[in-house]
């Protein structure tokens, strides 16, 4: 082999180890732009931290947060959403999102007496509740753009009924999937 053909070999294999350098930090831009992508705009990953949701979903469960919907869609009743803290929370101190049911939409009378919650002076047939609420609230009136949260497990749930409502733009999205446990896995029914 001539010093020539040894130089351009050389030059050839620096090259190619470049290109393949290049590829990899292009791959790994790219995937975490789709990560960030995805995480910001259509889903993400959250747990449970709380009993405030029993029996519906369990401490520790981990759940994928449907980021998407409500671009289309206004959130429904019974639907479970996550939601930044409110101005009321964030003077409390509260930083990290919370989730609840949405038992209160927009112009809604809520009231809760003797163990059960009215919207519009009917009774809310709740079958997910971990037992009957043992405090009175209300009548109050949903304003506009604003949601009333209730958790499913009433009495050991920091929620509306302590703090108020729910901007809509304070929503991150709905829980749509459980992931984790295995023996859970599945969808979260809205009723």
């Amino acid at each position: 082999m001539t010093k020539l053909d040894k130089n351009h070999r050389d030059k050839s294999e620096k090259q190619a180890s470049e290109n393949s350098l290049v590829e990899w930090v292009k791959t790994i831009g790219v995937s975490l732009l789709l990560a960030f992508g995805i995480r910001t705009f259509v889903a993400e990953a959250r747990y449970i931290p709380s009993e405030s949701m029993l029996p519906t979903l369990q401490v520790n469960d981990r759940l994928i947060i449907d980021k998407v919907t409500y671009d289309f869609r206004t959130p429904e009743r019974g639907e479970i959403v996550v939601f930044q803290p409110t101005s009321a929370l964030k003077e409390q101190g509260f930083k990290d999102a919370f989730i609840k049911r949405i038992v209160g939409l927009p112009g809604d009378q809520v009231a809760v007496k003797k163990g059960t919650v009215y919207v519009n002076g009917q009774p809310l047939q709740e079958n997910y509740l971990a037992g009957p609420p043992d405090y009175e609230y209300g009548p109050v009136v949903v304003p506009p753009d604003s949601y009333l949260v209730l958790g499913d497990n009433r009495n050991h749930s920091f929620d509306s009924h302590f703090w108020g409502f729910v901007p809509r733009q304070n929503i991150i999205g709905r829980a749509a999937v459980r992931f984790w446990p295995p023996n859970r896995i599945g969808g979260i029914p809205s009723p």
